[in-house]
């Protein structure tokens, strides 16, 4: 049987700050059998020019991120953030445009990767191993954006020696929210130090989530104020022990 083949989007976030995510979602991809192609020439999807008000910067991105991927191939990677966005936001930009089949493609063939392994592949066990107690966080993007939730549940379930423990409000915001975070910093870290609370209150050693830029938040706050929990991408949990 042919191999199935995917084209690898890796974000802004995962290439300048966790490169080591993207390099284990080729891992992950690998085992459940998956031929991984990747642009070297590929950029950011425009998410933040977006968000920031900036559309003529937006829909430029927006142009080489359609043209940077194969129609042929799904598209996979480890944000539902910036996916949720080209999946939301590029009828904005590029509806009734010279890019407008093109779009209305990748929009359809475009997926974060926890939705692609359980949905799409329909494999949820890795033979992964991650012997720690963690809890999930629902980025914004990822819930209401995305509609994902428990497909990260699943898999985490399915990670040998892991024990998932929700949190309380486990859907309540951050406070990273890309821009929101620079604008709004007080509201923003005050954000931070009850998400972060709220997962120390459950006893877990890490918040894990589908997406960097809040991990990122997180820990940060997290790391000035020295307090005894860790953050980690699903995709580095799936990883383990592989």
């Amino acid at each position: 049987m042919k191999k199935p083949e995917v084209d690898l989007f890796i974000p802004c976030f995962i290439d300048q700050f966790y490169p080591q995510t993207g390099f284990n979602m080729i891992k992950v991809l690998e085992k459940a059998g998956v031929k991984v192609h990747y642009n070297t020439e590929q950029t950011c999807c425009g998410q933040f020019a977006f968000n920031s008000g900036h559309w003529d910067e937006a829909k430029k991105l927006g142009e080489k991120f359609i043209k940077d991927f194969s129609r042929k191939r799904p598209v996979v990677g480890p944000s539902a953030s910036c996916i949720g966005y080209v999946r939301n936001n590029f009828d904005e930009l590029f509806y009734n445009s010279a890019f407008h089949n093109d779009y209305k493609q990748l929009q359809r063939n475009i997926f974060e990767i926890t939705d692609f392994l359980v949905n799409v592949l329909q494999i949820t066990d890795f033979g992964s191993v991650f012997e720690h107690k963690v809890t999930y966080h629902d980025s914004c993007a990822a819930l209401r954006e995305y509609g994902l939730k428990e497909e990260p549940r699943i898999l985490l379930r399915n990670v040998k020696g892991l024990e998932l423990i929700e949190m309380k409000d486990t859907d309540t915001c951050c406070g990273f929210g890309g821009t929101f975070a620079v604008k709004f910093e007080p509201i923003s870290a005050a954000m931070a130090e009850q998400k972060v609370h709220n997962a120390i209150e459950t006893g877990a050693e890490y918040i894990v989530s589908t997406d960097s830029s809040c991990l990122m938040h997180q820990k940060g706050y997290i790391e000035r104020h020295n307090l005894p929990i860790k953050t980690a991408h699903i995709v580095d949990v799936l990883a383990s022990g592989l």
